[in-house]
Formats: structure tokens, C-alpha cells, sequence
């Protein structure tokens, strides 16, 4: 099988993503055979993060185009993407910086609608720094969607075979109760389902988490797991899927950490984030569904306090590289039904 391109973004050079990436080209040979990785950012700040690490900054290469990258593994090949951001400090917020992490995605996307590469992989980026820099999106998930004009799509926190698809991301707590619609949940629990079949996993039983205590305890705690999850799961079940729910979210997460599922719904950021960083840490990774190409993401900031000093651990953009690689060559079922859910979102 042709190895698949990937695209890696740099993120906010102010962070450790320089460093990571540098660690993950240059001392994980085997990724290579797996896939093809092109960054996509800035080769000063590459030749920074090599510097750090204690490597040669000349084994970075720059490309005129994605189609000349040789996948050495000696070396760290790069699409420029805008102007040198060697002036910019470690470790500060910094509007360069933010418009950098930002172009460094429009980049990867338009790369993929081109068909040069067939993945993004990205390393953090700093919201305030994109925020002071014009660039008003909540996060990668969000640009992404944007860049790409797609609606219908999840944050999905994976570890080994565990993957939490979300209801909800990146909103106030308010605001995500009220996002917990039925035409919502009908359109993640599609994406779901495309998503095991991608897996090879069709008949995978799927766990959706409570919107309430005790997913509502038959109304005395709001009446939302019953009035809206709870039908959606009839549905599905209905089109084939394999759902369970609303399961108590207390009842149903630490059972899944234990094994009992692998893929668990949950409704808002915190329900899914906060117990999977507890456990999981740097062995997870966030993968974007609904997408045109697959999308993988280290789990974790720009961690400014220790950036420039050679001590980030690569572990998660490794994991997400190779997870990228692993997904890429299936995922064009998952896009075509993220394209037949759209039009259930209002």
C-alpha cells in the first residue's frame, strides 16, 4: 500500500511544537514507513526546535513542493508557509506567532483539497496568540471545519482502541446543553458509525453518556437525556448501530477506561476531557471526524513554560502521526457519510 502523505503543522512556534516535531522526524525512524511527514510552518523555527533538541539545524530542507519530499529519515522536510518567524520568543503570546499557527493549517488544507497530502497532523497552537492575531476560532477542530466549509463533524479523544466522540467542544457549559439537539445527536452517532466501519468494526457497541446526573434518573434531574438522547439512540439502533443509552456518564467512563467499551458519546468538553487527561495523558491523541482527510492532534498545549529547553516529550505527536497513518487509507467511507449527515444539522 502507498504510504500515505501527511502534513504536519508546526503550531505556535513560541511553543514546543517546533521541538516535538524536530524529535519526532529525527529520532522515530520507523515513522517512515508508515507515511510520508511534510511540515507544514516555518523552517527557521524548525531549524530552532532542531537547534534545541541538540541537532544539526542544516538537516532542515525547504520544498518547492510537497511531490519532492525524499522521506529521509535524516532529514526534516518543510513547506514555508509566509514569512521567517525566527524573531519570535519562546514562551510569550505573540501575534506573529498566532497568525503563523493559523496559516500554517489554511496551508495543510489547501495542500489536501489539492490532493498532495492525505492527512494533517498538528501540533499545538496557542489560542490567545490566534485570537490576538484577527483569527477568532475557538481552536484547530474549528478552523479546520471552517477551511474545509464542512458542518458535521466531532472531536474524538483516542487512546489505543478507546475513542470518545463529543457532542459538543469548545462552548460555555450553557451553551453546550442547549447544542445538545436531536438533529446533533442523530449526526455524531451517523459519524460514529461510519467511523467503526472504517475501523473494520462495524458491530462495535457504542456507549452514550448521560447529559445529567445519572443521565436524568427517569426526569428528577432534567428531562434532556430522556427527551433527546434517548430517542436518538432508538434511531440509531433502528439504522443498525449498536448504541446503549443514556448511561449514567459516572458509570459508563470508568468502564470504558476498564475495557467494557471502546466507543463512548459524550455531551460536552469537560465530560470527555477531564477523565481521559486523568488517565490516559500523553498516550492520547484528538482526531477530528467529518473531515475530507483524516485529522490527528497531539493532546496536549504549548506548554510556554518549558519551551526552548529540550525537555517536551514527542510521545503524543508520534502517537498521532502514526495514528493518522494507520486511518488515512479508510477514511474516505467516514467523509461520505459525514457529507449524508450534513443536512440533518440545523
Amino acid at each position: 500500500m502507498t504510504r500515505p502523505t501527511l502534513a504536519l503543522t508546526l503550531g505556535d512556534v513560541a511553543g514546543i511544537g517546533p521541538e516535538i516535531t524536530a524529535r519526532t522526524l529525527l529520532h522515530h525512524p520507523d515513522l517512515r514507513e508508515r507515511c510520508v511527514p511534510v511540515v507544514v510552518g516555518d523552517a527557521d523555527a524548525m531549524r530552532r526546535g532542531c537547534e534545541t533538541i541538540g541537532a544539526d539545524p542544516a538537516v532542515v530542507r525547504v520544498l518547492d513542493d510537497v511531490a519532492d519530499a525524499t522521506n529521509d529519515p535524516g532529514l526534516v522536510e518543510v513547506v514555508q508557509s509566509g514569512p521567517s518567524l525566527a524573531h519570535v520568543p519562546f514562551g510569550e503570546i505573540h501575534p506573529d506567532a498566532g497568525d503563523g499557527s493559523h496559516r500554517y493549517v489554511v496551508t495543510a488544507v489547501d495542500l489536501a483539497k489539492q490532493g498532495k497530502v492525505q492527512g494533517i497532523v498538528t501540533a499545538p497552537l496557542n489560542k490567545a496568540a490566534m485570537h490576538a492575531a484577527g483569527h477568532q476560532f475557538p481552536g484547530h477542530t474549528e478552523l479546520l471545519a471552517h477551511e474545509f466549509g464542512v458542518k458535521n463533524f466531532s472531536l474524538v479523544l483516542s487512546a489505543g482502541d478507546l475513542y470518545f466522540f463529543h457532542l459538543t467542544t469548545h462552548v460555555s457549559l450553557r451553551r453546550a446543553i442547549e447544542d445538545v439537539t436531536p438533529q446533533r445527536t442523530d449526526a455524531v452517532l451517523k459519524l460514529v458509525g461510519a467511523f467503526t466501519k472504517a475501523l473494520g468494526r462495524p458491530r462495535e457497541r457504542i456507549g452514550v453518556a448521560g447529559l445529567n446526573p445519572h443521565a436524568g434518573e427517569n426526569r428528577i434531574f432534567g428531562d434532556e437525556d430522556a427527551d433527546v438522547l434517548a430517542p436518538a439512540v432508538e434511531r440509531a439502533r433502528a439504522a443498525g448501530l449498536d448504541v446503549h443509552g443514556p448511561l449514567p456518564a459516572d458509570a459508563l467512563i470508568p468502564q470504558a477506561v476498564k475495557g467494557r467499551w471502546n466507543l463512548v458519546v459524550v455531551c460536552y468538553h469537560d465530560q470527555g476531557h477531564a477523565p481521559f487527561k486523568a488517565v490516559y495523558g500523553d498516550d492520547g491523541v484528538n482526531i477530528t471526524v467529518g473531515l475530507p482527510v483524516v485529522r490527528v492532534s497531539v493532546d496536549h498545549g504549548t506548554a510556554f513554560d518549558i519551551a526552548g529547553e529540550g525537555v517536551a516529550r514527542e510521545a503524543s505527536l508520534v502517537l498521532a502521526a502514526e495514528r493518522a497513518a494507520d486511518l488515512a487509507p479508510g477514511w474516505d467511507h467516514v467523509w461520505r457519510t459525514a457529507q449524508e449527515a450534513e443536512g440533518a444539522l440545523v
